[in-house]
């Protein structure tokens, strides 16, 4: 696979901005927000220059208790195909929990969750990246993830944690830095020590994005500019492995072109700052130790029996070395002391492994969506703090998958949509979770605007029926409305 260079994510709003921004490498696209047969056209565009198009997706839940879908590997094996893809990435979370493994409702985050690093977790995770491994036409890379909070109980630092899922797998690993700052604040975890921990054939590309911290919170949100800590971290990790690509992950309050611009030139100079390693790469052989990062206790990458070996990404030297010189600017956390390892288990997760998995995670979710009590160990104000984010999403993604709804709600539409929230946690996705919001609406009587409410009603069976209305109902519609205005 050739290097992919500086990149950008590729979005609707800023599609025509992205075409024009010099020094464009690739994109990455959100998979789910792909019509395969309907590519818009600036990114028909974009790959018709010859710019690689890399598919992101964000609904696995490779993490999850559950087998992954088959429809969904399917879905996103599709959109790899259609764009010429080199490799398509996810993440390492769950996103829905309950079902058939708990006899409990099935529930859906609207966002991505941390899995517990425990060893059944792990067993769970690899067996889940197998099944989609064997699904996918292209190599797979999964991403870290920012989060909230911890799991009480884990087994596992980061770094090992990575270490060894891409042992036992052979996936390749899409580290964010954002991410690994989000959690330094927010979890106390050390991301000089995770990347110390990282094998280095397995990094397929970086991710860089902006975030802002509110009460000693610091949250991901992909709506402000990349801090000078994130850039520190690019830096510490392109001195350890120079990345085959670097992208940066824009998705809200969209700056001007040239401040796009800007943070790409921003990324490049973060990387050319990057020493060259101390010391020269090297791929420790099957059944042998590698580097370990200081406090980490990981081993490097080694070959498991029967596992996939993956093939370096891109040209160009790198390697794993504590001797690595930290840049300046870098902060550091001081290392935890070390632990010895558990014992091992097999990579497969049986039926009572999955179970206790799916009830821990069940419970969780339960806690953040539909207001049950927190589990045991959990940090109840952390919980309170991801719960409401969970809520904000979901509001805002339904403004966006249904901008009709704050149009015909005008400034009340969040308030209601936060109150529906607390009380009905997403079932589906979030076009069926718009229709139930409305739908609770007007069995409420809301809202109580006349026009405001037959507005509703109309969007509400336009897109509830098994066929949208026909041609001589919808000018019935506009020509009651214009009566309804006249006499007003």
């Amino acid at each position: 696979m050739a290097p992919l260079g500086v990149g950008i994510g590729w979005r609707p709003e800023i599609a025509e901005a992205i075409e024009r921004l010099p020094g464009l490498d690739w994109v990455e696209v959100v998979a789910e927000n792909l019509c395969p047969g309907h590519l818009p056209e600036s990114l028909r565009r974009l790959i018709d220059r010859g710019v690689t198009v890399v598919p992101h997706g964000v609904s696995l839940g490779l993490g999850g208790a559950d087998r992954p879908d088959p429809a969904r590997l399917a879905a996103l094996a599709e959109r790899a195909v259609v764009l010429g893809a080199p490799l398509v990435t996810e993440h390492i979370a769950f996103v829905r929990a309950g079902g058939e493994l708990t006899a409990s409702p099935a529930l859906e985050a609207g966002h991505l969750l941390p899995v517990p690093r425990t060893r059944d977790a792990l067993a769970v995770l690899c067996e889940n990246v197998r099944i989609a491994q064997d699904a996918l036409p292209v190599p797979l890379a999964l991403e870290n993830i920012a989060a909230l909070f911890s799991w009480p109980g884990e087994e596992l630092s980061e770094g090992r944690f990575l270490a060894e899922l891409v042992e036992r797998t052979g996936v390749r690993l899409l580290i964010d830095v954002a991410n690994l700052h989000t959690n330094r604040v927010n979890r106390g975890e050390d991301p000089l020590a995770v990347l110390d921990a990282l094998p280095p054939e397995a990094l397929a590309y970086v991710h860089v994005a902006g975030g802002v911290e509110r009460d000693g919170v610091w949250h991901d949100t992909h709506a402000h500019p990349v801090p000078p800590q994130v850039l520190a971290l690019l830096t510490a990790l392109a001195a350890r492995i120079p990345p085959a690509g670097v992208l940066l992950e824009r998705d809200d309050a969209f700056p001007a072109e040239a401040e796009l611009a800007a943070e790409l030139e921003a990324v490049r100079t973060a990387l050319a700052a990057a020493p060259a390693p101390a010391v020269a790469p090297t791929t420790p052989a099957a059944g042998t130790t590698g580097a370990t990062g200081a406090g980490e206790g990981a081993e490097g990458a080694r070959t498991a029996p029967g596992a996939r070996v993956p093939a370096a990404v891109g040209a160009g030297p790198g390697g794993s070395s504590p001797a690595a010189r930290v840049p300046a600017g870098a902060t550091t956390l001081p290392a935890p002391p070390a632990a010895p390892a558990p014992p091992a288990r097999p990579a497969s997760a049986g039926s009572a492994v999955r179970a206790g998995v799916a009830v821990s995670q069940a419970a969780l979710l339960s806690a953040l969506v539909a207001g049950t009590p927190v589990p045991e160990g959990f940090d109840a104000r952390r919980i309170r703090v991801q719960a409401r984010a969970l809520a904000a999403k979901r509001a805002d993604v339904i403004a966006k998958v249904a901008p009709e709804l704050p149009e015909i709600l005008g400034a009340g539409y969040r308030d209601a949509f936060l109150d529906y929230a607390t009380g009905h946690p997403m079932t589906g996705g979030y076009r069926r979770d718009a229709l139930d919001f409305a739908a609770h609406l007007l069995l409420a009587g809301a809202p109580g605007d006349p026009a405001a409410h037959r507005a509703l009603t109309h969007w509400w069976e336009d897109r509830s029926g098994p066929r949208p209305p026909g041609r001589v109902r919808r000018l019935k519609r506009r020509a009651l409305a214009a009566v309804g205005r006249w006499a007003a």
